[in-house]
């Protein structure tokens, strides 16, 4: 697997923090992010169960612009 690095949330010291990255065999988005609290997840869970495969994360409002780039390269390199 390929992995094309995005960005790092630039508040946090660099090391352990989110991230957005595109993986890049089949463009899907891949993210690290803080591990929602249990109140979050019990709200996310109202829309459907949060099965075992599954993880609730946070990524900061300021990695918005992150998140845009990502998404233009998984959709440019997306195979139709």
């Amino acid at each position: 697997m390929a992995l094309r690095f995005i960005a790092k949330d630039p508040n946090t010291n660099g090391t352990q923090c989110p991230t957005v990255l595109v993986d890049e065999h089949n463009a899907d988005l891949v993210l690290q992010g803080w591990k929602a609290d249990p109140d979050t997840e019990e709200e996310c869970e109202k829309f459907g169960p949060l099965p075992e495969t599954e993880a609730v994360i946070r990524i900061p409002a300021r990695m918005v612009p992150a998140l845009r780039e990502a998404c233009d390269v998984a959709e440019r390199s997306a195979v139709r």
